[in-house]
């Protein structure tokens, strides 16, 4: 199995867990800051291809220049993304593979706090104006909601994703490690350097060095910008 949607909630998870317990209150503010820097990132990275593309930043442009599809492993597992519209027009999904790994590592809380913020940060990053919302999860409900202000969250999903702005999820798990690395040693220093190396050695021991020594290779990567 390689890099996938699972490894990358286990970095996000591993984080929450030395923060939290280094730092209580403050790293779960540290975690959650984290989440919002990692997710910005993607959404500005979104911008730039469709700006480039000479696309307006609508909802209909942020459905298409999303970053990522489902991998083939979280499908054989089963537990892939299932998404609908529901009758008011807001997105439901009842299966995730991101709530799957924080479940299975028995961590609902930090998978709360992270799906409370990812997704609206993502747009945030795109485009503030479009208001993207988070109305539950399924850490604490049966489903998850997400909403937009501005109009409706599927407009242009009839053209699907464009594959040109994809990328994979060793590209993926490198980002939000280094990401919460980059935020991690910025507040907490020394500390925090120690986490971002404990979370590294813990992805050596459960999926093997060559995880951790492909991470350790992006770490002058530039994750603002697109290539």
């Amino acid at each position: 199995m390689g890099f996938n949607e699972k490894v990358h909630a286990y970095i996000a998870a591993k984080y929450y867990v030395y923060l939290t317990e280094e730092f209580g209150r403050r790293g779960e503010l540290a975690f959650l800051h984290a989440t919002q820097y990692y997710a910005s990132q993607r959404g500005r990275r979104m911008a730039q291809r469709a700006i480039r593309d000479g696309e307006e930043l609508t909802q209909a442009s942020y459905n298409y220049y999303g970053e990522w599809a489902n991998t083939d492993e979280v499908k054989e597992l089963g537990c892939a993304n299932v998404i609908s519209k529901d009758e008011n027009g807001y997105m439901k999904v009842t299966a995730c593979p991101w709530y799957t790994q924080f479940k299975e590592m028995g961590l609902t809380k930090a998978g709360a706090l992270y799906c409370s913020d990812l997704d609206s940060s993502i747009s945030r990053g795109f485009n503030p104006k479009l208001g993207y919302q988070m109305v539950q999860t399924m850490h604490n409900a049966d489903c998850c909601i997400q909403r937009i202000t501005s109009g409706d969250i599927f407009e242009g999903s009839e053209r699907g994703k464009n594959p040109a702005s994809f990328k994979n999820f060793e590209y993926h798990c490198a980002h939000i490690y280094w990401s919460f690395a980059e935020v991690t040693q910025s507040i907490f220093k020394e500390e925090g350097r120690k986490i971002s190396d404990k979370v590294l050695e813990d992805i050596a021991a459960d999926y093997g060095p060559d995880y951790a020594d492909t991470l350790k290779k992006y770490s002058d990567t530039n994750f603002n910008v697109i290539d």
